[in-house]
């Protein structure tokens, strides 16, 4: 697969930082050349392990993330590669990331295989438009300019049966077409209940409210009546699934997040 890719992780989060190192870890191609705690400990590993791609957490201690990524730009050297990690409610912050020349962000929670994918297709230097033009903005890719709508249409609701889903169910449709809009513009996650539930309610004659409880209890129907194997899968990296439900933002997030993949894949 070529040669190793020399990692660093930054995130304040030790239990998080010891999960994520040790999937990193159990990848052939990928070599996690230190973890830290902080933006001081980060930016002391970039300087002496000179990484290929940094893992940053947005909100850190002693010095944050933009913190981090100002004093990247001001070195002359090489510089790595960077992947941000975001909350919801993080948007703001994000956009000052954005400024500064983020490679590629990923909301938490999320699928280590996807973050797997986003390491390999940054490192390897695939052609892609700038974090902000690509997941951030309007013009993110839409699946209608790469031709395959119907064809993602298909996985989305495959998917959703495999979960366990019931068709019949208002909030079915609720997820699949929020899924197709995020898949679209990934901008939707940072404005659920101001632009996303709106313009599913208005496709369905319906109000925001019962849009959003429409998912809720689909979302409550899979965790009862689904199968636990795909929902494992699907969200057990990211959380204990036994114990909590993903919110209604984050179950979108993840399932999007997977079909955009799809999407930059496909020739």
């Amino acid at each position: 697969m070529g040669k190793e890719i020399k990692l660093i992780v930054a995130d304040d989060n030790r239990n998080f930082c010891q999960m994520l190192q040790n999937y990193l870890q159990g990848q052939e191609d990928l070599c996690v050349a230190g973890v830290a705690y902080n933006g001081l400990e980060a930016m002391e590993l970039i300087q002496t392990q000179a990484p290929d791609l940094i893992i940053l957490d947005l909100v850190m201690p002693s010095l944050d993330g933009l913190g981090v990524l100002e004093r990247i730009n001001a070195r002359t050297t090489t510089r790595p590669k960077v992947i941000m990690l975001t909350a919801f409610g993080q948007e703001s912050l994000a956009q000052e990331a954005m400024k500064l020349g983020v490679d590629y962000f990923i909301l938490k929670p999320f699928d280590l295989d996807i973050l797997g994918k986003r390491i390999r297709s940054l490192t390897q230097d695939m052609p892609s438009a700038s974090a902000s033009d690509q997941f951030f903005s309007s013009a993110s890719p839409s699946v209608t300019t790469v031709g395959h709508e119907h064809d993602l249409v298909s996985e989305v609701t495959m998917v959703m049966h495999q979960i366990g889903i019931p068709a019949h169910v208002k909030g079915y449709q609720y997820i699949r077409d929020a899924i197709l809009m995020v898949v679209e513009d990934v901008s939707l996650l940072g404005a659920v209940t101001k632009e996303l539930y709106p313009g599913i309610a208005k496709k369905y004659k319906s109000a925001p409210s019962r849009v959003e409880r429409g998912i809720r209890h689909a979302i409550e129907l899979a965790w009862v009546r689904g199968n636990s194997d795909t929902l494992k899968r699907i969200f057990g990296y990211s959380m204990n699934i036994e114990r909590q439900k993903p919110t209604n933002s984050e179950f979108i997030a993840i399932l999007s997040d997977k079909f955009r993949v799809m999407t930059m894949y496909v020739s």
